[in-house]
């Protein structure tokens, strides 16, 4: 793996790098220089679109120029009156999450509208009362699945986690498969993440999904966030009851930016006002029709529509759709997802070079490190965790010397104390090139750590 074959993958496979605005070692404090730094983050918040800004400033001035009757009359021919301003999202979101126009909407937060989902498809009854889910998932999801069985007057027994077995660093689908089977009789919901964040294993989403639907009325969800817009998704097609997702990292859209939902069809296309499950409700998940009547009745819309609750984000809609509309245009992420696979798969070969590599299940305990994500390229996203070791606490920290390496030298990377570092090579907008120089400037950096240069 040299730099040679670097720059002829980067023949291969376009960047888009052009349409981003990238940070520079001048605008990051690092030194004067007008160098764009390589930008290995996007699965914590992805860079923004020139769009983005464009986009944005519309509206800004259209509530300059207009205020409020910018909801009915949006001064410029292009816009979209702000009433209706997250519709043209439908579809455009729909293709990246494999899903009919009406099984989606673009609304809330990521744990905002978990929470909601949850409390609408959690419906304990008899022996049906736990929630299965990993061991390691993410805090928010954690909190989430802790208070809603605390609300329906449960304890934590109700809740079924799956732990890495020793010895892997990621879990096995037999396992899950395994767990589901195991605890059939008793399961009320299943709710795993698309990409285990920690390790950026990819889940086989239809194949457990079809698993847990073949034993029963048990409901199936999905924690999107690093997977939407990394990896191509088929949610109607895998028979997914919801699924929630953040819209800042891989799509893009700014920190905090507004999220999105996905409902199977059948739990909305027969809503009516007098035929509907009750959910967390508001006046924008109302009949569009009678929403400015202010009736004190609820009419559902028959679509994943109906779970939202207030108006949207003016700004937040159109960061979003300034960056689905980039999806668009080069192809949609399966197109993507060709060139992440090389993508990843160079990095790893890169770094599994390295003098500093340890490999998978070893228990070598000297300096270096290993790679907690799965090899097989079908089971990751655009993504590698570095392990490294030993550990030692404070200023000795190994990870926190290699990070703040990288960073001196103009490479932006995620930490995840103790002792991991997440790369994310993003086919929007990172290179072959920047891998070659990312993994050489990480054995750098542990060969100064080796000598005690840092």
């Amino acid at each position: 793996m040299t730099l040679e074959k670097a720059r002829e993958l980067d023949t291969k496979y376009p960047t888009y790098r052009d349409k981003f605005a990238v940070p520079t070692h001048k605008s990051l404090g690092i030194k004067e220089s007008n160098e764009l730094l390589i930008y290995f983050c996007g699965n914590s918040l992805g860079l923004m679109p020139h769009a983005t800004k464009v986009a944005v400033n519309n509206e800004l001035n259209a509530w300059a120029e207009r205020g409020v009757e910018s909801h009915f009359n949006h001064p410029n021919k292009d816009g979209t009156d702000w009433v209706d301003i997250d519709l043209p999202l439908l579809p455009l979101v729909a293709p990246v999450v494999g899903a009919k126009e009406n099984e989606v909407a673009v609304m809330g937060s990521l744990t905002s509208n978990l929470n909601a989902l949850l409390i609408h498809f959690y419906k304990p009854a008899g022996k049906r009362t736990k929630i299965l889910f990993e061991k390691q998932a993410f805090p928010s999801d954690y909190y989430a699945f802790l208070n809603l069985v605390k609300f329906y007057g449960y304890d934590e027994s109700h809740l079924i986690q799956l732990e890495v077995k020793p010895g892997n660093t990621f879990l096995q689908t037999s396992d899950i498969l395994e767990a589901v089977d195991k605890h059939a009789d008793e399961l009320a919901l299943v709710c795993f993440p698309g990409i285990q964040y920690y390790t950026g294993q990819l889940f086989k989403i239809e194949e457990i999904t079809n698993h847990v639907k073949r034993l029963g009325d048990i409901v199936v969800g999905w924690d999107l966030a690093h997977a939407v817009g990394n990896v191509p998704l088929q949610l109607h097609d895998w028979n997914v009851d919801f699924a929630a997702w953040c819209s800042y990292k891989y799509l893009n859209s700014g920190p905090g930016a507004i999220a999105g939902i996905y409902v199977h069809e059948r739990y909305t296309k027969d809503l009516s006002k007098n035929n509907y499950t009750p959910r967390l409700a508001g006046w924008w998940g109302n009949n569009s029709q009678d929403r400015f009547k202010m009736l004190e009745l609820f009419d559902p819309i028959n679509s994943a529509l109906s779970y939202r609750q207030s108006n949207p984000s003016v700004i937040d809609v159109v960061a979003v759709r300034a960056s689905l509309e980039m999806f668009k245009e080069v192809g949609g992420v399966e197109t993507l997802r060709k060139k992440s696979l090389e993508l990843t798969q160079f990095l790893q070969d890169l770094l599994t070079q390295s003098i500093h590599y340890l490999p998978q299940g070893s228990t070598d305990s000297r300096l270096g490190f290993k790679i907690l994500t799965p090899f097989n390229p079908e089971e990751r996203g655009s993504q590698l965790s570095i392990l490294f070791q030993p550990h030692y606490e404070g200023k000795d920290n190994i990870m926190e010397k290699v990070n703040s390496y990288l960073h001196e030298h103009g490479i932006i990377s995620d930490e995840r104390r103790p002792d991991v570092i997440r790369l994310a090579p993003v086919p929007l907008y990172n290179t072959f090139e920047e891998e070659y120089i990312v993994a050489t400037t990480l054995n750098a950096a542990l060969d100064k750590v080796a000598s005690n240069e840092i």
